[in-house]
């Protein structure tokens, strides 16, 4: 029994093909960027590797046997399938150039995101561009899963580790404020610019984040510092909820300074002691993007938490 021929290689299977179509060697060579002489090689390997002939070379040019035809017709669709992946990819790169999906946390998606947005409009008004409410805590998930393309994300102890693929960039050090009802006696009888010591605070009833939040551990650790478990009245997940909550005169809250709102009823002072704070980061992939507006976006955000961050300085 006759063994099998060897497997098609795609390379001979589209020469031929560029010979039935052109009729000619030296049209398939440049066709492909190839010399006459290499195609003349590979026509020549390709014959040894079927044991058969392929090519018939006239003095009106080259025309395919049977088996060579059959061997084209394959070649075909190779080529259909190399423009169409080669078209795909195209409009993939395409629409990426333009997409870039964001997440943030509400505080971020308020106060940081709008100047940097409305920057990168005014750029590149062809955009497409997703905003996501995305928690801290699932931020570098999203980027390592690839659902989003840049993650603002908070942290309230030490610096993120990145997951893998994922790259941290820091944006803003966000310092902890104490928010008072405006007639409380630590905001009337005091200069607004005097910074307040937690210990001060010990006897107040509090707004507080709900517990098993990073920010509430950072507040629950810096109290017993202070010397003092708090006395909790009222829980939440929002800075905006809490502020409110403060203007009711239900108690006084810790937020941050890029959380404040300046709820009618309330005011705010520096914490001097325990500092506390939180540090914003922007996260993105670690490898080179395919959406080009990742690097633009980053650029933008970095500038507005520098902004940001001097407006504080001159302020205090």
């Amino acid at each position: 029994m006759p063994s099998s021929p060897a497997r098609p290689d795609p390379d001979q299977l589209r020469l031929l093909a560029l010979i039935d179509r052109f009729g000619s060697l030296a049209r398939a060579a440049q066709a492909l960027g190839l010399t006459p002489a290499a195609v003349t090689q590979q026509v020549a390997r390709a014959e040894r590797d079927w044991g058969v002939p392929l090519v018939r070379r006239g003095p009106r040019g080259a025309s395919l046997t049977v088996a060579g035809a059959l061997l084209a017709e394959h070649g075909r669709r190779i080529e259909q399938e190399a423009d169409e992946a080669a078209e795909r990819l195209a409009a993939l790169l395409g629409h990426l150039a333009l997409r870039l999906r964001v997440g943030a946390f509400q505080a971020a998606a308020l106060h940081l995101l709008p100047p940097a947005l409305t920057a990168l409009r005014h750029r590149h008004p062809e955009a497409d561009v997703s905003v996501e409410d995305v928690a801290s805590a699932r931020g570098m998930a999203e980027i390592a899963e690839g659902r989003l393309d840049l993650a603002v994300i908070a942290t309230w102890a030490a610096p993120p580790e990145p997951l893998p693929g994922v790259a941290v960039h820091p944006l803003l050090h966000d310092p902890m404020v104490v928010v008072l009802p405006d007639d409380h006696p630590a905001a009337i009888g005091s200069d607004p610019d005097t910074p307040l010591r937690l210990d001060e605070l010990r006897d107040e009833a509090w707004v507080a984040i709900v517990a098993g939040h990073a920010a509430r551990e950072q507040f629950d650790l810096a109290a017993a510092g202070a010397g003092f478990t708090p006395r909790i009245r009222f829980q939440t997940a929002s800075y905006d909820v809490a502020q409110a909550l403060v203007g009711t005169g239900i108690g006084v809250a810790l937020v941050s300074r890029l959380a404040l709102t300046h709820v009618p009823g309330t005011t705010h002072r520096a914490l001097a002691h325990p500092q506390l704070h939180r540090r914003l980061y922007a996260t993105t992939a670690a490898e080179t993007s395919l959406t080009p507006l990742v690097d633009v976006f980053l650029t933008l955000i970095q500038d507005v938490a520098a902004e940001i961050a001097g407006a504080w300085t001159a302020a205090d």
